[in-house]
């Protein structure tokens, strides 16, 4: 992303910082950006769990995908009192009933890069993750992890979409005949592209924010978004995905409306 400002920024004749997003901070890049979509994830797992009565000292959660988003979102989780029982990565998953030290885990992923030979708790796969009696889940990894095959088989209260597109069409249709609160993609993971679009305002007003105002601006823009979904949800009696995106293009249809003749 540096390049590309650089480049853009020699044909200018001068630093056009705003162009692209995901800079370093040193160049006009945004504190928190790294963490933003965990972190979204888990501000809106909060509204959930609010929603549900759901007490989070209580709750258990497992997390597939140990990466930029499953990491920052197990940390989270684990700072508000949730027992984290299970993460995976590529090299597979490591579970504990009674918890796993989430400070010790990223510790040993800054030293080692994956969990391969983490000692911390037992191994288990990515599919047998997904299956494990918890109250949170939080797909974090690939697309298309939750299938037909198995969303019978899930035992989580809340499902929270860390990734792109974890579950899958027909999957979705077995999840919606139980009692099982899903925080679809489109609204769980939005945390990375709404503090990209914060980067750029800061870029464009040459004024930056310090971590805890991104965070904070972060929060009431997603907390906003859920409670939209939900009011949607309840009011046309539709699941909470197809609620974001009845949401979505109610919003284009309305602006290309106001445009006119030429939209």
């Amino acid at each position: 992303m540096a390049w590309v400002m650089d480049t853009y920024s020699q044909h200018k004749g001068h630093a056009v910082p705003e162009i692209v997003t995901g800079k370093p901070v040193d160049i006009g890049g945004t504190l928190g950006r790294k963490e933003a979509t965990g972190r979204g994830v888990v501000y809106t797992i909060v509204e959930a769990a609010q929603q549900l009565k759901m007490d989070l000292n209580r709750c258990t959660a497992a997390i597939q995908g140990f990466g930029n988003v499953g990491s920052v979102a197990a940390r989270e989780l684990a700072a508000l009192g949730v027992k984290v029982i299970a993460v995976s990565d590529r090299t597979g998953g490591l579970y504990d009933k009674k918890g796993l030290s989430v400070e010790a885990l990223l510790e040993y992923v800054g030293k080692n890069q994956d969990l391969g030979s983490c000692p911390q708790g037992d191994r288990i796969s990515n599919e047998e993750l997904l299956e494990l009696k918890c109250d949170i889940l939080a797909p974090a990894a690939l697309g298309m992890q939750i299938t037909g095959e198995n969303a019978a088989r899930l035992k989580c209260r809340i499902l929270a979409e860390g990734a792109n597109g974890p579950t899958t069409v027909e999957a979705d249709d077995i999840i919606r005949q139980t009692d099982i609160f899903v925080i679809p993609d489109i609204l769980a993971n939005a945390g990375g592209v709404i503090v990209s679009y914060f980067e750029w305002v800061q870029d464009l007003q040459n004024f930056f924010w310090t971590e805890d105002e991104v965070n904070k601006r972060l929060r009431e823009i997603l907390t906003r978004a859920f409670h939209q979904v939900l009011n949607m949800s309840r009011k046309q009696k539709v699941d909470m995905r197809l609620a974001a995106q009845m949401i979505g293009v109610n919003r284009v249809a309305r602006a290309m409306l106001w445009r006119g003749l030429y939209a």
